[in-house]
């Protein structure tokens, strides 16, 4: 009796859409020409554009400040934004149904001199002075000069006036983690942390969807119109982790291993030898970058060509996929965001549900919670609501 009023509740809800057209999207990428870039990505990556500069190239992205372009299919020429729109919210899998934005992005970065030194909001300062979104954010260091280094966080506990009196004297750098880095190294950063990427360093770079950063230090360097760039000294000092920061930036080595896994994404690593079978479901699209080699991507009898630097959208679905090398990908998907995420692990269970609106959710968590208050003598269905 419980599973059949379930199961009519399911099917007569209203708004539940149906998608069909999952296939592979092909990105093109959105670029950007800040002073402290090189040409690494057109020589590496092969990436065309008329900048002059390529300090870094939005590889899915859509972010109001860039979108990524959709060049294959139907729906060639839309902005990814555009394209979740017509095709549905579905498509970015029911872990982000209830995020008002696509919830991550993907850069490539060269760093051919410094960045400033300069820290993220979380999201609850981001959105109480921005309304913007929080930035945690990952790097996976794809080469590097010898020697090179960046700054992660402070080495040890400091006050927001000795904080504060570092910028003034401009000694920031001195206060900071001084890490080597190395090619394969990765580090997780979370909102908060104050940090600097240093020069000589190509980075994939995977962070919540947010282009939200406040400028600590630059080095006292002047833009091409020779202003100094805006500082933004009161948000830092408000919105930094002002704790020790401690690190690791190892990597073990496999063929297939998780990089970072947060509340935000998951990232893994695929060397790909010969071939390799991947499976996606209706929790969340997969986003694969390919960082190295080259490749075929096969997927409901379509074939795509795979070349270093591309960048691969697949829409979230209950299917499997086919990757042939040799190749490295960088493989990455949404974690638990939504707040109802038991509820809406339970419904992704059911075979004969394609896809569900938020509202679909709580109704059914009604529905849930009424036939648990009458089971008197079985185990109580419990649906926890916090994240």
């Amino acid at each position: 009796m419980f599973f059949s009023v379930l199961h009519m509740a399911i099917i007569n809800i209203k708004g539940v859409k149906i998608v069909s057209e999952l296939y592979p999207v092909r990105l093109i990428p959105v670029f950007k020409d800040y002073l402290w870039g090189g040409t690494k990505l057109k020589t590496v990556f092969n990436k065309k554009s008329e900048l002059n500069i390529l300090a870094e190239s939005w590889e899915l992205s859509a972010n109001k400040d860039g979108q990524s372009i959709i060049a294959n299919g139907k729906y060639q020429g839309y902005g990814l934004k555009e394209y979740i729109d017509i095709v549905g919210k579905e498509i970015v899998g029911t872990k982000g149904l209830a995020l008002d934005d696509f919830p991550i992005l993907i850069k490539f970065i060269d760093a051919k001199k410094n960045l400033s030194v300069q820290v993220h909001p979380d999201d609850e300062y981001a959105t109480c002075h921005d309304g913007a979104n929080a930035k945690t954010e990952m790097w996976y260091i794809l080469d590097c000069n010898v020697g090179a280094y960046l700054y992660y966080g402070f080495k040890k506990d400091i006050t927001k006036q000795e904080y504060q009196d570092a910028i003034r004297s401009n000694t920031i750098t001195d206060v900071l983690n001084k890490v080597p880095v190395h090619k394969g190294d990765v580090f997780f950063i979370p909102a908060g942390t104050v940090h600097a990427i240093g020069a000589g360093i190509l980075i994939c770079e995977i962070q919540q969807n947010s282009n939200t950063t406040y400028r600590v230090y630059d080095y006292d360097r002047r833009d091409k119109d020779g202003n100094k760039r805006e500082l933004h000294i009161r948000e830092a000092l408000e919105s930094s982790n002002l704790k020790k920061s401690t690190y690791s930036n190892s990597v073990l080595d496999g063929d297939d291993i998780i990089l970072t896994q947060c509340d935000y994404f998951t990232v893994r690593r695929l060397k790909v030898q010969n071939r390799v079978q991947l499976r996606i479901d209706k929790t969340s699209f997969h986003s694969l970058i390919i960082t190295d080699g080259s490749g075929e991507l096969y997927m409901g009898g379509e074939i795509l060509k795979l070349n270093k630097g591309d960048s691969i959208f697949i829409p979230a679905q209950n299917n499997e996929y086919t990757v042939s090398g040799p190749c490295e990908i960088i493989l990455s998907f949404l974690s638990s965001i939504s707040k109802s995420r038991n509820v809406v692990n339970f419904l992704e269970g059911l075979d004969h549900v394609r896809t569900f609106t938020i509202s679909a959710y709580f109704t059914l968590f009604k529905i849930l919670t009424f036939h648990a208050k009458r089971i008197q003598d079985r185990p109580v269905l419990l649906i926890s609501l916090n994240p």
